[in-house]
């Protein structure tokens, strides 16, 4: 799994805040074709802010979890949820975090090409990583100069050229994310790498998940999560993990927000499980806010 190259391309015009749901398919910079979904705010909202939503490992837009997040996310905000290549309708193979970043970025885009002047993005697990390094490789206009592209230092380690201009992240929340690539601490994880390494495992991504999986080993390896969360700054960074995650231990959390120093906070939520199948309406609405008040 090779990481691609993005490509700049223009800015599209930038339309009134829409009040109604909406589908498309967006290209990612690399051609390959995301399903997302617009889902407007339900409640009172000055049409600045959109969440965009970064699913786990075998999700997809239309996953029960997925949509109840976005049912007590869009009572604050507007939300655009999203398929990872290889998941759901999406095209391509997923390479469990390293292109999907340009997924991400693709998404991002779209929610300021619907108006909106603010947007946070929401990953959990998988997704939790991906948000954590798009927020380091896609900086702010204000960090580049006006520019709006990739984190220079950043994108000279990950040997990308410029970004897709508007595609950065205003704050970053992460939810149930592994600290460091190639975990294998916990039985969860390591059934995991069998389903990604091994040609029966993706098989069953395949058929038992409905996850088409690359078979390449990445090369180069990503920046790892816990270097992108040193990198985010300014930007907000929220960082959430349940103390009792059965695939990441509280160790990676921890480790993440120390990385990010003062520009980080962190909730450890007491019983709570791994990312959106564990996340309840009370911390969903807890992040919603946390979202608004940033």
């Amino acid at each position: 799994m090779s990481s691609v190259s993005e490509g700049r391309i223009p800015d599209s015009a930038v339309r009134p805040v829409t009040r109604v749901p909406l589908r498309a398919a967006l290209r990612a910079d690399d051609g390959t074709w995301i399903e997302a979904v617009y889902d407007p705010c339900t409640g009172d909202d000055d049409g600045e802010t959109a969440i965009v939503v970064a699913h786990g490992f075998t999700g997809s837009v239309d996953r029960p979890a997925v949509r109840r997040a976005v049912r007590a996310f869009s009572r604050y905000v507007a939300v655009v949820t999203f398929s990872f290549r290889g998941h759901g309708r999406s095209g391509g193979f997923s390479t469990v975090g390293d292109r999907e970043v340009l997924d991400l970025a693709a998404a991002v885009a779209w929610a300021r090409s619907l108006g909106h002047r603010r947007v946070v993005t929401v990953g959990f697990s998988m997704g939790g990583s991906v948000v954590l390094r798009h927020g380091a490789l896609y900086a702010s206009p204000a960090a580049e100069g006006g520019d709006g592209g990739a984190a220079g230092g950043v994108a000279e380690r990950e040997g990308r050229a410029r970004a897709r201009t508007g595609a950065h992240a205003d704050a970053v929340v992460s939810v149930s994310a592994p600290a460091r690539w190639y975990y294998r601490g916990t039985a969860p994880m390591r059934r995991l790498h069998w389903m990604v390494t091994r040609p029966a495992g993706r098989l069953v991504g395949r058929y038992g998940f409905r996850t088409r999986i690359h078979r390449e080993a990445w090369d180069p390896v990503p920046l790892s999560p816990v270097a992108a969360a040193a990198l985010i700054a300014p930007a907000p960074l929220l960082i959430v993990h349940g103390d009792r995650d059965p695939y990441f231990p509280v160790d990676h959390p921890r480790m993440l927000a120390a990385a990010a120093g003062d520009a980080a906070e962190l909730w450890l939520e007491r019983g709570m499980g791994h990312a959106e199948n564990a996340a309840d309406e009370t911390l969903l609405t807890r992040i919603a806010r946390w979202v608004v008040q940033r």
